[in-house]
């Protein structure tokens, strides 16, 4: 079973109030397995666009990926998120080549 990733590109318009979504999502993170492997950081923009900020969050699987986002404890905090941030996110799974 491969692994499912989120990947996230945010900008954040008011950081204090981010940190509240940042305390909201540490329970489901937890609760699904997540490991960030990036979160934010220095990087460049080669091609394309992007945002601020750029998350990658490793789940145990792409299954437990999709059922994070959609948990009701994750979309209590999506809500505290949603009107400070403006975001992309896509959810895919790992390659097992």
């Amino acid at each position: 079973m491969s692994k499912g990733y989120w990947v996230a590109h945010v900008d954040i318009d008011d950081p204090a109030r981010y940190e509240d979504y940042k305390r909201a999502n540490a329970a489901p993170f937890a609760e699904y397995g997540a490991k960030f492997l990036v979160r934010g950081g220095p990087g460049v923009t080669k091609e394309g666009a992007s945002r601020a900020r750029t998350v990658v969050i490793e789940f145990p699987s792409y299954e437990a990926a999709v059922a994070c986002y959609e948990s009701e404890g994750y979309q209590k905090a999506k809500a505290l998120r949603d009107p400070i941030s403006t975001g992309d996110l896509v959810i895919v799974a790992g390659y097992d080549g």
